[in-house]
């Protein structure tokens, strides 16, 4: 004998701006996530600029973040900025290589704060996954 088992999930599905949105019991709007990547040239370019530039310090090629500004001729809170990023968790990085970050999630917005702690990051930066 089979049995049909039914499963009621409330939720409201809206569009909005192109987006489609999940729109849960409690009013929170949350954002369908796409399954296809979707790269961040400019976060992934500061991601591999941080870890090439951690490098050349660890190597001793360069010996401040000072001087690395002076060879790429940018100002060196940029660099220090940058090299942040070499803070950020595994997984993290391994989402931003992969086009899985999540959409809000740029690189003005870790310029400007960025938890040391790995598990506040992924609460800050994916919203506690």
């Amino acid at each position: 004998m089979t049995e049909t088992i039914t499963i009621h999930v409330p939720m409201a599905f809206r569009q909005r701006g192109g987006r489609k949105l999940i729109v849960a019991p409690d009013g929170r709007t949350l954002q369908a996530v796409s399954r296809r990547p979707n790269i961040d040239n400019v976060l992934l370019k500061a991601l591999v600029r941080a870890f090439r530039w951690q490098k050349l310090l660890d190597k001793g090629t360069f010996g401040t973040i000072k001087e690395i500004a002076a060879r790429e001729k940018i100002d060196a809170s940029y660099v220090g900025d940058v090299l942040r990023l070499t803070l950020l968790a595994p997984d993290i990085v391994e989402m931003i290589l992969d086009g899985h970050q999540p959409p809000a999630l740029q690189f003005e917005s870790l310029r400007k704060s960025l938890p040391l702690a790995w598990q506040e990051q992924r609460r800050t930066i994916c919203g506690g996954e």
